[in-house]
């Protein structure tokens, strides 16, 4: 699943879900892997599966990630935004 990222905001939230990548704002800032942890564990409750079902494929220091999701085909039609 491909996601654009903006760290730093005031709440972790989907910014938008229409299209081909989810586009999220996380609370955490873009220092010493945070961020990406934050966007597991925001992912991860999103989906409704354990953090350690989510992974970061690419774009460890990109605002453009790829993450793996265990035991999902496929996002649902209604993530927000």
């Amino acid at each position: 699943m491909s996601v654009r990222v903006t760290p730093g905001a005031r709440r972790s939230e989907v910014i938008d879900a229409s299209g081909d990548r989810l586009r999220i704002r996380v609370a955490a800032p873009a220092l010493e892997g945070r961020a990406n942890a934050e966007v597991e564990r925001f992912v991860a409750a999103l989906f409704g599966v354990r953090r350690s079902a989510v992974s970061l494929v690419r774009g460890e220091r990109s605002r453009d990630k790829t993450l793996r999701i265990a035991g999902i085909e496929s996002p649902p039609a209604d993530l927000g935004g």
